[in-house]
């Protein structure tokens, strides 16, 4: 009598997939979900052979060795930060990741925070919240004039470009070896001094973190410019940011990758008055038609991989 296998098991962490989607694309495997990978029952997680993340989450060296059948980690998204894949090269086990489909919802998002920070709508409501009528301090100049810098030239940074470029007068892309030739580009280290919004979508890799802090804030300030995140939080030096916003280096703030683990961005006890700042827990990608095409593309990822993998097993 042959041995019964047990069906293949894929764990994804909350919000990074559909559940009900994955169980009809995946009949016979078990899907399981958890809160944070952290919290997930060592019974679980030493069975699982594809796990499914969101942004915001740690696997590290130290956490793989929980999971030593793991095979796959499905990536619903562009960044890789948090997630050591030279490690998981070194087990064998294969990354897969779909950056595409977010990209032009981010730049909608960057184009409406940029919108509201040039014609100061945050500060303008939050001296209203404060009972002050601040209409002489929301003079702006026009954004069809104004020069953006964009930081980082992958699938989000050229879909920002391609968003801002009917509304603004000039768009150029922080030069690097890697930029395409087509692409407008300056030295980045002429852009502090040239443009009056900076939109930052580089990756959390060792050479961008706190990129934007103290240095560029100086050299930037004569321009007083507006500064947008939509890549990942640690490539600014968010209290030099907030600080040089509240003290006047910064015309406005916008970020949106805020995740949990991010509060609190400004301490509890210190007074900041109204300020031209926008904060988002990273909605970036939050729009119905990107959340179901991830979504299919994880439950239909998953299903090639382990029914392959199953079928090599018989």
């Amino acid at each position: 009598m042959s041995a019964v296998r047990e069906a293949p098991l894929i764990v994804s962490v909350q919000g990074a997939a559909d559940i009900v989607l994955l169980r009809r694309h995946l009949p016979g495997c078990e899907v399981r979900e958890i809160t944070t990978l952290a919290s997930a029952h060592p019974g679980l997680a030493s069975q699982a052979q594809a796990l499914v993340l969101r942004s915001g989450h740690q696997l590290d060296s130290k956490r793989l060795t929980h999971w030593p059948r793991l095979r796959h980690v499905i990536r619903a998204g562009s960044g890789l930060d948090g997630i050591d894949v030279q490690a998981l090269a070194d087990r064998g086990v294969a990354v897969h990741r779909n950056p595409e489909p977010a990209a032009d919802a981010v730049a909608e998002w960057a184009l409406a925070a940029l919108l509201a920070l040039a014609r100061r709508i945050p500060y303008g409501h939050a001296a209203l919240l404060q009972g002050q009528h601040a209409k002489q301090q929301c003079l702006a100049p026009p954004v069809n004039r104004m020069r953006v810098a964009i930081w980082g030239a992958g699938p989000v940074g050229r879909a920002c470009a391609k968003a801002l470029t009917p509304h603004v007068g000039e768009i150029a892309f922080a030069a690097r070896r890697s930029l395409p030739a087509a692409l407008p580009a300056r030295p980045g280290s002429e852009l502090p001094a040239w443009a009056e919004a900076h939109v930052v979508a580089l990756p959390l890799i060792e050479e961008n973190k706190g990129g934007f802090g103290t240095e560029f804030l100086g050299a930037a300030r004569e321009r007083c410019p507006l500064l947008l995140c939509v890549g990942r939080l640690g490539t600014l030096d968010v209290p030099a940011c907030l600080d040089a916003l509240a003290g006047g280096g910064l015309g406005g703030l916008a970020l949106d990758p805020v995740e949990e683990a991010d509060l609190p961005l400004w301490p509890q006890d210190r007074t900041t008055g109204s300020l031209n700042l926008i904060v988002t827990p990273h909605i970036g990608a939050q729009r119905h038609d990107v959340r179901a095409h991830l979504d299919l593309w994880v439950a239909t990822t998953a299903a090639a991989l382990l029914n392959s993998a199953a079928r090599r097993a018989r």
